[in-house]
């Protein structure tokens, strides 16, 4: 780490960051996580036989939401004029997972890792409340920003894992 924390002012006080002064730019933030669920759980959603639905097409229009609702949750984010959210899932049938990836975009003063964290994570919460009737013990993981593009800081990747 580079700096300190940005959103406590000098006194310690939270704070939302300024960034009237912040040129527009195109930015771009990429995350992703995984849902590892039981096997029997795992058939159901990838056969799209679940009882409530489509449960990965749902989740993704969750995700979606949830990049448009991050600054209601998150209390010192802005409201960011997103300009392209999409989310993807993959499934691996071997170990009974599910990743989620979201990609959010916007061309303006800040940053958009928020936004695709969020989709992750509600997407993630989706697949979770649609099948929890089966398995409540699915657990979710490895929820973390891969990528960042655009602002001051520049281009920044997250090591692989």
């Amino acid at each position: 780490m580079t700096q300190g924390f940005t959103h406590f002012d000098a006194d310690g006080q939270a704070h939302m960051v300024d960034v009237g002064a912040k040129a527009e730019t195109r930015r771009i933030g990429i995350a992703e996580g995984r849902i590892t669920m039981a096997p029997e759980t795992f058939a159901m959603v990838q056969s799209g036989s679940a009882k409530k639905g489509d449960v990965i097409g749902i989740a993704r229009i969750a995700a979606i939401q949830g990049a448009k609702r991050t600054a209601d949750l998150i209390p010192l984010c802005h409201p960011i004029p997103l300009t392209r959210v999409t989310v993807d899932f993959a499934l691996d049938a071997a170990a009974h997972t599910i990743t989620c990836t979201a990609t959010a975009e916007t061309v303006g003063r800040t940053g958009v890792e928020m936004e695709a964290l969020t989709a992750v994570q509600v997407g993630l919460l989706t697949i979770y409340d649609m099948c929890k009737a089966v398995d409540r013990g699915m657990t979710m993981d490895s929820i973390r920003l891969l990528e960042k593009q655009g602002g001051k800081s520049g281009h920044w990747r997250a090591d692989a894992t």
